[in-house]
């Protein structure tokens, strides 16, 4: 049985990872939402600061946002950590700090959804649930010679109940994280080495020679250009952050003032414009530097930043829009990787 040769591969081939060796639901669910996006070698030192900082769920609801998103920092797709967050706080509130123990009152937290419901309650709970993420989809979609696309209504529910007839009833957690290691070890994007696999004689990607043209997907990636140009404003002491609010890229991360422009534009244009006026407050400044420009490619946006560098004798005064902070407690605030990037040519 094709279940019988991943789950053997698995035993032989799987690699030691902190949150195999638990059943605690909670160290569980902080590594599905880390590794959502995320490699596991990138993620693992992310796992093992948030599990020694916040050993249980309520040293995690109790935290300040502020020092979760911090610790997140760099990790990218921030929703995650601010998910994390809002769902600690349920699980503390609604189910006095004990992790809910069944697949359905799991899938009712916030920012979890049915794969990471499916692998928290087989993993820890033996409830069987097949989990179905891109590992998988690869996984089945080669075997079996599928070709609905992945990303399509039909081919999302096709491929679950196909791993729903393949799960192993009475260990589902082992089946589960079988098929997921075999899909990130063995049965890879790109050059998986098909000629040692096992399961090699049953599958019709291998067969028919479609092994790098599954799994399909429907739709492609549209990204948008954006041209942000960042006023790096200073003085000796403090520097000038704002924090950013509403439904868009970086909320509650902190970064500096900020101009976004339909296409890109010269510095001085920026610095004369009505919103380069209102961000600078009348604000008396030297030009000291000018990076232009910085590209920063997320999911579905490219960034292209431009950063001037303003000094000043005293920011004391400026708009409230905007905090003071002082250079020596700048570590204590959350800011994207394009911040941090930049900030990293200063020794403040």
């Amino acid at each position: 049985m094709i279940a019988d040769k991943i789950i053997d591969w698995y035993h032989k081939n799987k690699r030691d990872l902190p949150w195999r060796n638990t059943t605690d639901p909670y160290k569980v669910w902080l590594s599905e939402i880390i590794l959502q996006q995320t490699r596991v070698d990138q993620g693992m030192s992310y796992y093992l600061r948030f599990a020694e900082t916040f050993p249980t769920i309520k040293h995690l609801a109790d935290a300040p946002e502020q020092k979760v998103m911090k610790l997140w920092q760099g990790l990218g797709y921030y929703s995650r950590a601010r998910n994390l967050h809002t769902a600690a706080k349920m699980v503390r509130d609604e189910f006095n700090s004990r992790f809910p123990n069944t697949h359905d009152k799991i899938l009712k937290l916030k920012g979890v959804g049915g794969y990471t419901a499916a692998a928290i309650a087989s993993f820890c709970f033996n409830e069987c649930y097949p989990v179905v993420d891109g590992n998988v989809y690869r996984v089945l979609s080669r075997i079996y010679g599928i070709k609905t696309p992945i990303d399509s209504t039909k081919g999302k529910k096709d491929f679950y109940e196909l791993a729903s007839t393949l799960i192993d009833k009475k260990n589902p957690g082992l089946f589960n994280q079988a098929i997921m290691e075999f899909g990130a070890l063995q049965c890879k994007p790109k050059n998986p080495d098909c000629e040692i696999c096992p399961l090699n004689s049953k599958c019709i990607a291998f067969e028919k020679k479609l092994v790098d043209k599954l799994p399909v997907k429907a739709k492609s990636l549209k990204q948008r250009n954006r041209y942000f140009n960042y006023f790096f404003i200073h003085d000796k002491n403090s520097l000038l952050l704002r924090k950013r609010t509403g439904k868009d890229i970086w909320e509650n991360l902190y970064d500096f003032p900020l101009v976004e422009t339909s296409k890109p534009e010269k510095p001085e244009k920026v610095l004369r414009s009505k919103e380069g006026k209102k961000a600078l407050h009348k604000l008396r400044y030297s030009i000291k530097n000018i990076w232009q420009s910085e590209k920063h490619v997320l999911s579905h946006q490219i960034i292209h930043a431009s950063f001037i560098e303003l000094t000043t004798t005293s920011l004391a005064s400026h708009s409230k829009e905007f905090i003071l902070v002082k250079k020596s407690a700048l570590n204590k605030y959350p800011v994207p990787r394009l911040i941090e990037k930049y900030l990293a040519k200063y020794s403040l």
